[in-house]
């Protein structure tokens, strides 16, 4: 059993508008990389210039930010959820 991503609307024009994609990985950032070689540009959009998570991104495992677990190296295992939220700012 995989893990399964879900995908945020401004990025399933690269998973061919699926909003649920799955991958084979130990980690968070082996997900990531496993998602890019499905669909090519996902990192990009995830990543910044140095490999690190762009601060307008948010990826939460089972309802955890993974910032406050291990980031990248977080373990995932089958059947876990990852989710790709990215930041909404605005307001009044």
């Amino acid at each position: 059993m995989p893990v399964n991503v879900r995908i945020p609307t401004p990025l399933r024009k690269l998973t061919q508008d699926k909003d649920v994609v799955q991958a084979h990985a130990r980690t968070v950032g082996e997900v990531i990389e496993e998602l890019n070689r499905q669909f090519p540009g996902l990192r990009d959009r995830l990543y910044d210039e140095r490999g690190e998570l762009r601060r307008f991104v948010n990826i939460y495992l089972n309802d955890q930010d993974i910032r406050f677990a291990q980031g990248k190296d977080t373990p995932v295992k089958d059947g876990d959820e990852l989710a790709i939220i990215p930041a909404i700012a605005g307001g009044a």
